[in-house]
């Protein structure tokens, strides 16, 4: 085993842990909205933050190495992304108990939601 094999290896395990203790949190958070979007947002967060901070230090310097990279990104499933759920989305799942308390022109109307 070379050791570019055992570095994939170990990093590997790293995100399989990682994924674990993220699938965890979100088991134990089941139910608690609040809990999960502070989940949320703190993913969110360290998003930013790698991408910001030392993925983009490390980016390529030269037309090579930004071909490698290129590749890379499209051979093992594209560019990440964390997408935000959109108000109609959120809206849509709520129960249409009383249409008149639901309706999306009263929120838009309403003063104290913007």
């Amino acid at each position: 085993m070379n050791n570019k094999t055992i570095e994939s290896e170990k990093l590997s395990s790293k995100l399989q842990a990682i994924a674990t203790v993220v699938h965890d949190t979100v088991e134990s958070c089941q139910g608690n909205t609040v809990a999960l979007l502070s989940l949320l947002r703190e993913l969110e967060q360290l998003h930013r933050e790698i991408r910001d901070g030392v993925f983009q230090q490390s980016l390529p310097v030269n037309r090579r190495q930004l071909y490698s990279l290129l590749k890379d990104i499209e051979s093992e499933g594209g560019w990440p992304y964390i997408e935000r759920m959109k108000l109609q989305a959120f809206l849509a799942n709520l129960p249409q108990e009383d249409t008149q308390e639901n309706n999306p022109e009263l929120l838009e109307n309403n003063r104290s939601f913007g």
